[in-house]
């Protein structure tokens, strides 16, 4: 199967240099491989996304002279094909309606803390509702629906962080596939998309890296192949936490519309990959350099005088 690749932002903000180097180091691993890079625009939340950050994230990644292969694809636009997957999942016995609310959840007695993108370990409250019961508490609650987590451990090997276990019952418990305002959740839309669109490598950021057992439950369950995972370390503000898409220094469009040569932004990207030592470089050069197994494995502290020097900003 040949190598396809994609970059999947969320445009609730201005990309930030952080966005930047994971659709860089996306796109250098599709060319090398000789393979097709991807855009698809996470856009589920609509009441954070916007239109403009979807323009702003086109005009900064054609900056940058990241193309892309085919069309983007939209998940708001793609609402049938989630309902079809879990429609699937139903059908297995696999889906269930859940009416808990979160303050109900972190209550229970026996929901110890899970995964911090998932709150509270979900403790099977609504997991063995009777169809009466159900339909008792469809009268005053909308149900988001959760997937029965899988007994054992799942097992994968990262391209760069290794070997990876988790066993998602015990540390998750049944997770979320639709949100209760109808939307389908990120782990479920992931899969399908990334399964209809071939995806055969999935590059991006370590703070997703305990999600991959989750997801890797879904293609089990749907019949479909995962891709190769490579998880890579995020870029951190001086604070120690992860950049937040914000203006200033660190958008991506403010530095492209200073006229900044985008050499310039791709040297200072390379350097945080250790593909270059902070000098201006094409994406030609960085294509002939790339390799995924060399890149760092532990997070970039972006400090911000020495991104103003780098970049050549007053």
């Amino acid at each position: 199967m040949s190598f396809r690749g994609r970059f999947a932002p969320s445009p609730t903000g201005r990309m930030h240099l952080g966005n930047a180097r994971s659709a860089l180091l996306g796109w250098l691993q599709a060319r090398a491989a000789g393979g097709q890079f991807l855009l698809r625009v996470e856009d589920l939340d609509r009441a954070r996304c916007r239109p403009q950050y979807v323009d702003d994230l086109m005009r900064d990644m054609e900056w940058l002279g990241l193309t892309w292969d085919e069309t983007p694809l939209f998940q708001s636009a793609r609402d049938e094909l989630y309902r079809e997957a879990q429609a699937q999942l139903e059908r297995a016995g696999l889906v269930y309606p859940c009416f808990c609310t979160r303050a109900e959840i972190a209550r229970a007695a026996s929901a110890p803390h899970g995964l911090s993108d998932e709150g509270p370990r979900y403790p099977g409250t609504c997991a063995r509702l009777s169809s009466s019961e159900i339909s008792e508490r469809a009268r005053t609650r909308a149900p988001a629906y959760r997937f029965r987590a899988q007994p054992g451990e799942v097992h994968f090997v990262d391209g760069l962080q290794g070997s990876y276990s988790q066993d998602v019952e015990t540390v998750v418990g049944d997770f979320v596939v639709r949100r209760n305002d109808g939307v389908a959740s990120y782990q479920l839309a992931v899969v399908v998309d990334d399964a209809a669109t071939a995806i055969t490598h999935v590059l991006r950021g370590d703070d997703l890296l305990s999600s991959t057992p989750r997801q890797l439950q879904l293609y089990a369950s749907l019949q479909l192949r995962p891709p190769e995972f490579f998880h890579v370390p995020l870029v951190l503000g001086e604070d120690g936490k992860r950049l937040a898409k914000r203006e200033g220094a660190f958008a991506l469009a403010e530095l492209r519309e200073r006229d900044l040569p985008p050499e310039r932004v791709l040297g200072l990207l390379a350097a945080w990959s250790g593909l270059g030592d902070g000098s201006p470089v094409t994406l030609e050069e960085l294509v002939r350099r790339f390799r995924s197994e060399s890149l760092p494995r532990v997070p970039v502290i972006a400090q911000e005088q020495t991104l103003v020097t780098a970049l050549g900003l007053s």
